[in-house]
């Protein structure tokens, strides 16, 4: 019985041949990416902005009537809320500044949440609450501080990791593909408009160690060929490092992604945003290592000949001297 194979052996597939197309490509896709974040922002969950979040099901409706609903909870005087349908049309989330003394009288964010809960019940009696999420202001500020230090310090620990197993060339080239893949999920959650979480956060790390893992594969074996083939020309020394990579790549995409699917369509709401981020980010990862982070090492002019010693006059001086030094 033979095996399943997903890539065939002895693949001979020309990525770089389109590395200019597919980089400006990328680079644009950044770019529109960085403006989506810059103008419709993202939808900051209570981890980020504080206040408090009342997630319910309407069971009464087959589609929760948004525009009531936010007439009656500012009624109570709390101040306007921000009501959002989230995965069913009857499920909403609404969003509140926490009473002003919350911060030293938790009870009063209680009370806010009782009355809105009561509101709810009274006027759609088979109302769920889903969930009651509560966080201080300086909390919020401290969690989303602490969420963008933790992703800027894994990310240039992972460049400095590179240089120093590899050369400054490929830490670039890891850092360029890891800025990537984190920029492309930020446009993702700006476009859609899903809840960006503390998950959120967690999910864009595991993408950027998922992303590395890959690259650092594609890397090690593009240096073993550079001491194999000295005089082959470098984008078919890539092609060849990727092409022989392949099929691990596939197979590793492929089964990280089965699950993630998964629980995107079968799972909890809760936990879609992750897996959605996880699904994109392992897509976006799986094309950087190959169209970002592979060419780019052709623009800094790596070659079979880059990391062979120099051997002047003098270093062979030396070492003559120390072979002389030997023999007497």
């Amino acid at each position: 019985m033979k095996l399943l194979k997903l890539v065939p052996d002895n693949t001979n597939i020309p990525f770089l041949r389109v590395r200019l197309i597919t980089f400006i490509v990328s680079l644009l896709i950044m770019i529109g990416s960085i403006g989506a974040v810059v103008t419709q922002g993202l939808n900051f969950g209570v981890d980020f902005i504080g206040g408090q979040m009342i997630q319910a099901t309407i069971s009464d409706v087959e589609e929760a009537p948004v525009g009531e609903i936010r007439t009656k909870v500012q009624a109570l005087g709390y101040g306007e809320p921000t009501i959002q349908r989230f995965g069913e049309p009857n499920q909403i989330s609404i969003r509140m500044k926490l009473p002003e003394g919350a911060a030293d009288n938790p009870e009063l964010s209680n009370e806010m949440a009782s009355a809105i809960v009561a509101t709810l019940k009274a006027d759609y009696p088979k109302t769920v609450i889903d969930g009651v999420d509560s966080v201080s202001g300086k909390v919020s500020s401290e969690l989303f501080s602490t969420g963008v230090t933790s992703l800027l310090a894994a990310m240039f620990a992972i460049a400095l990791y590179i240089w120093v197993r590899f050369e400054w060339q490929f830490g670039v080239g890891a850092l360029i593909a890891l800025t990537h893949d984190v920029i492309l999920t930020f446009g993702l959650f700006a476009v859609t408009g899903l809840e960006f979480n503390l998950n959120i956060i967690a999910a864009l790390l595991t993408i950027i160690g998922y992303s590395l893992n890959d690259t650092i594969v594609v890397y090690d074996r593009v240096r073993e060929n550079l001491k194999k083939y000295r005089k082959m020309d470098m984008p078919a020394l890539l092609d060849l490092s990727v092409n022989e990579t392949l099929a691990r790549t596939v197979m590793t995409s492929l089964t990280i992604l089965a699950p993630l699917l998964v629980l995107m369509f079968l799972g909890p709401k809760v936990i879609f945003g992750f897996a959605a981020a996880m699904a994109f980010g392992v897509v976006v990862g799986t094309y950087s290592s190959v169209y970002m982070a592979a060419p780019i090492l052709i623009w800094l002019k790596v070659g079979p000949d880059s990391f062979i010693p120099v051997d002047d006059g003098k270093n062979q001086e030396d070492r003559m001297k120390e072979g002389y030094g030997a023999v007497v």
